[in-house]
């Protein structure tokens, strides 16, 4: 939270964030989730982040950029999910992320 404020001291238009809630517990984790998203809502910025936290992707992103077989492949979250690749069907459709899915719907 500290580096944010610091950031966001600049007044940016544009935050990147650098997998943000690694080594936080669940709950510190979704509380800064909340943070991004009323930041984002209420200062307008765009935030671009890389995280490997499936419950913060279902929770804050609406566009998502996966590497894989060394191509960037990019889309809406919606588009990701149902996206063909081997891969992508494994990580997005694994019990892990129909966990994560679940809680954005909030059905689970």
């Amino acid at each position: 939270r500290a580096a944010l404020a610091r950031a966001l001291a600049l007044d940016p238009a544009l935050l990147f964030l650098d997998e943000p809630t690694s080594g936080l517990d669940p709950i510190s984790a979704a509380a800064f989730d909340r943070l991004v998203l009323y930041l984002q809502a209420h200062l307008r910025l765009t935030v671009v982040m890389i995280t490997h936290d499936l419950d913060t992707i279902f929770r804050v992103c609406n566009r998502v950029g996966v590497i894989v077989d060394r191509h960037m492949i990019s889309g809406t979250l919606e588009d990701i999910v149902r996206h063909e690749h081997p891969w992508i069907r494994e990580y997005f459709h694994g019990e892990r992320s129909r966990i994560a899915a679940a809680g954005r719907t909030g059905h689970g």
